[in-house]
C-alpha cells in the first residue's frame, strides 16, 4: 500500500500536467470516446455497447465536484450515423463503497455487478440538438459520496455510459471539473478505465497512445484489441521495451498477445501506441482494447499516467 501512496505523491509534486483531466486526455491525442446504441452491430468496433470510467478525487478537494460530458447526445456532426439516427445512450454516475472493487468491474467481460454502487444521477441522451458539440454537467457532487480507496489515493466515482437502443454510435469526452458550467480541473484528480472504446483519428500522421499501470503483482500481461480493421501497427514501450510490435486484429474480432513483466518495470506506467496505416486511409475506426495480468485481472488506463510517460532504458534487458 506504501507504494501505491508513493507513486500518487509522485504524480502530485512531480510536474505532471495536473489539467489533463478529460477523457481522453489531450496527450493521448484520441478523438473520442465511444459508445453504440443496444441494438448495434460488434462490426463497427464496439464489443459491448457500454463503457466504464472512474473518478478519483482526491483528500484535498472539499469542495463539490462535476462530471462533464461531451456532446452526449447521437445525432450531429460527430458521431457515427448508420441510416438515420435511432440511438439512445444512458449516462449514470455512482458513489458509494460498492461503486468499485479490487475484484469487480475489473475481468474482462462484465459481470452483472457492473452497476454496484449508489446511482447519484442518470439521463438519457437521444437526438438532441440542444447538446450537440455542448458540454452536460452531472453534479454537484459531495467528494464523500464516492469510495474512500486509500491505495488509489483518494474517493472514487464510477461513470458508465451504456447504449440503450439504436444502432449509431455516439461519440464523446469527460472533464473531471470543480465548475458546473466551465471545465475547471480537480487538482490532483485523475480518471481511469479498465477497458478503454474509443475513435482513432482520421488523419494518418497522428499517433494514439494509451497508458496502463502495472502493479507489483503482474509478472506478465495479455494485451487485446478489437476491430482494428488493418489500421496501421500497435507498438509497446516501457523501462524495458522498446517500441515492441503487438499484433492486431481483423473485423469484429479480439487477438490477444501476451508479454513478460520484469522486475523494473512493476509500479510503472506501460505505453500503448496506435501507428495509423500510412498507405490506406481508414476512417471512423473505432477500437476496444484491454490489458490483463496473469491471474486475468484487467489492469487500469489512466488519463494522466502514473508515473509520468516511461521512458525507455537500455539498461535494463528483457529477461
Amino acid at each position: 500500500m506504501k507504494k501505491y501512496l508513493l507513486i500518487i505523491s509522485f504524480i502530485l509534486f512531480a510536474g505532471i500536467d495536473l489539467f489533463s483531466q478529460s477523457a481522453p486526455a489531450i496527450d493521448e491525442n484520441i478523438s473520442y470516446l465511444m459508445t453504440f446504441g443496444g441494438n448495434s452491430s460488434t462490426s463497427w468496433g464496439d464489443d459491448d455497447f457500454c463503457q466504464i470510467f472512474f473518478c478519483i478525487i482526491p483528500p484535498s478537494q472539499t469542495g463539490p465536484v462535476y462530471i462533464r460530458v461531451y456532446d452526449p447526445d447521437t445525432g450531429g456532426a460527430l458521431d457515427e450515423v448508420k441510416g438515420e439516427f435511432n440511438t439512445v445512450v444512458n449516462f449514470s454516475i455512482y458513489g458509494g463503497n460498492d461503486c468499485w472493487s479490487d475484484t469487480s468491474d475489473l475481468i474482462f467481460n462484465k459481470s452483472g455487478s457492473y452497476k454496484s454502487g449508489y446511482q447519484l444521477a442518470s439521463k438519457s441522451f437521444g437526438i438532441d440538438p440542444q447538446f450537440d458539440k455542448k458540454w452536460y454537467s452531472f453534479g454537484p457532487f459531495n467528494p464523500s459520496e464516492g469510495k474512500n480507496v486509500e491505495k488509489l489515493g483518494g474517493r472514487v466515482f464510477k461513470i458508465i455510459a451504456q447504449g440503450v437502443s439504436g444502432d449509431d454510435g455516439n461519440l464523446y469526452k469527460y472533464f473531471l471539473s470543480a465548475s458546473a458550467v466551465e471545465n475547471v480541473a480537480v487538482e490532483g484528480g485523475n480518471l481511469f478505465t479498465y477497458k478503454y472504446h474509443f475513435r482513432l483519428s482520421d488523419d494518418q500522421k497522428n499517433v494514439c497512445q494509451i497508458y496502463p499501470f502495472v502493479d507489483d503483482r503482474t509478472i506478465s500481461i495479455q494485451i487485446s484489441n478489437f476491430d482494428w480493421d488493418d489500421d496501421g501497427i500497435i507498438r509497446i514501450f516501457s523501462v524495458s521495451k522498446n517500441g515492441i510490435p503487438c499484433p492486431v486484429s481483423g473485423e469484429d474480432n479480439w487477438i490477444i498477445r501476451e508479454f513478460p513483466i520484469v522486475a523494473e518495470e512493476k509500479n510503472s506506467t506501460i505505453e500503448i501506441q496506435f501507428i495509423k496505416n500510412q498507405t490506406v486511409l481508414v476512417k471512423n475506426n473505432n477500437v476496444v482494447v484491454t490489458v490483463r495480468n496473469q491471474y486475468g485481472i484487467s489492469l487500469p488506463f489512466y488519463v494522466v499516467p502514473i508515473g509520468g510517460v516511461p521512458v525507455y532504458s537500455p539498461k535494463i534487458r528483457m529477461k
